[in-house]
């Protein structure tokens, strides 16, 4: 699994529970860890922010109920692509064999098996995801962040010290103290830059100068190989911290670690958006439409898709229309959840000839029915907290 997953399960069709004969034979150690170590483990591991280890068979064998749950109701791991739109290199959904197996386990009693069978524990590097880092970034000081109120955005000023321009092929954020961090972005702040950094960090222009983010079920940012971010020599990194008090004062110092690209020559990756920051929910409207759009102006290759809303987010879609008229859609999330952040890497080229349009459709429910919508008697409009909203197609693209 991914980060942040409860890990495990989603698929189109229901798996059918397993026959008593398939149950009896699936073990922990040859059929179920080997699943476990592969695409659950990177979360679920000590340290890592799911609720509980899936390490060894002590670990797991209280949760297989829960696990066959899950994995059947298709809830974890998150994936929230409709499948019929496009197809997506990094999709997490567990295979019809993956999802049977676990089922089968949880129903022939969650069998221990033989140690002979079990495979070696998966190796990580404490405290990362993608692998040490070749170089970390940390905010200068500890942050205080107090017990309550509302904290706007903050903006801190991390320089670089680079000396020359180098090419970031994957970056990892982490927030340091994840029960107060609502999400963090890190901008690069070019040395010819005059912009205050607060202004420089909230552009968001087609080419803006994002270089990652973090939010919960965000994933690290890597760029196809081939592709980095550039940081030129002596650019400073902006790190926009959301802070969200929890009832008790607390401290934050969170930290970004770079993967530098080994290649001689990478093609330069740059961050769009297609943003609509003008729109105006009425009260208790249940499927509020808002729209947004951009359009290459040079032939363009997209790199990934990232829908961005907040609690009233219901549903997001990506359509591509071409010069020539022709439209297609690359991706439809048909249910937005808010918890999780996905981003999401299209496994076939995507290529934009020059004066494609990526037009952006997101609906929004501001009603009662909305059990996570803070107060459906109010309209809505756009704002950096959670109660307000946003919506924001972002993406990642090179010039073709």
């Amino acid at each position: 699994m991914k980060r942040l997953a409860v890990a495990l399960g989603a698929l189109a069709l229901a798996a059918p529970a397993a026959d008593i004969s398939t149950s009896s034979k699936t073990t922990f150690t040859k059929d179920v860890a080997p699943i476990l170590y592969s695409r659950c483990a990177e979360c679920h591991r000590p340290g890592e922010v799911a609720p509980m280890s899936l390490l060894t068979y002590k670990d797991a064998r209280p949760w297989a109920k829960a696990i066959r749950e899950k994995v059947l109701d298709r809830s974890m791991p998150p994936w929230l692509a409709d499948p019929r739109y496009g197809h997506f290199e990094n999709d997490r959904r567990l295979s019809q064999k993956e999802i049977s197996t676990l089922v089968a386990w949880a129903d022939g009693g969650a069998l221990q098996g033989d140690d002979a069978d079990l495979p070696p524990l998966p190796k990580f590097e404490q405290g990362w995801t993608l692998g040490k880092p070749d170089m970390v970034f940390s905010l200068l000081e500890e942050i205080d962040v107090p017990a309550g109120g509302v904290i706007p955005y903050r903006y801190y000023t991390v320089p670089t010290n680079f000396t020359e321009d180098r090419w970031v092929q994957a970056a990892e954020i982490r927030p340091g103290n994840r029960s107060v961090v609502h999400h963090i972005i890190v901008f690069i702040q070019e040395p010819t830059s005059t912009e205050p950094a607060a202004q420089a960090a909230s552009n968001r222009e087609g080419r803006g100068p994002k270089l990652a983010g973090w939010a919960p079920g965000e994933q690290p940012k890597v760029f196809p190989p081939g592709t980095a971010k550039l940081v030129k020599a002596g650019s400073k990194f902006i790190f926009q911290m959301h802070y969200t008090p929890n009832g008790g004062a607390a401290k934050d110092r969170s930290y970004i670690g770079l993967h530098f690209a080994r290649d001689a020559a990478p093609r330069k990756a740059l961050t769009g958006t297609a943003t609509n920051a003008t729109f105006v929910i009425p009260a208790g409207a249940p499927n509020h439409e808002v729209r947004s759009s951009w359009t290459a102006k040079e032939d363009v290759r997209i790199l990934d898709l990232m829908p961005h809303m907040h609690k009233r987010g219901k549903d997001f879609t990506y359509t591509v229309v071409y010069p020539d008229g022709r439209s297609e859609i690359i991706l439809s999330v048909p249910k937005y959840d808010f918890n999780w952040q996905l981003l999401y890497r299209p496994q076939e080229p995507l290529i934009l000839p020059k004066g494609s349009k990526i037009e952006c459709v997101a609906h929004f429910d501001n009603s009662p029915n909305n059990r996570y919508n803070p107060d459906p008697a109010k309209e809505v409009r756009w704002g950096p907290q959670t109660w307000e909203e946003m919506m924001i197609g972002w993406f990642d693209y090179v010039v073709n």
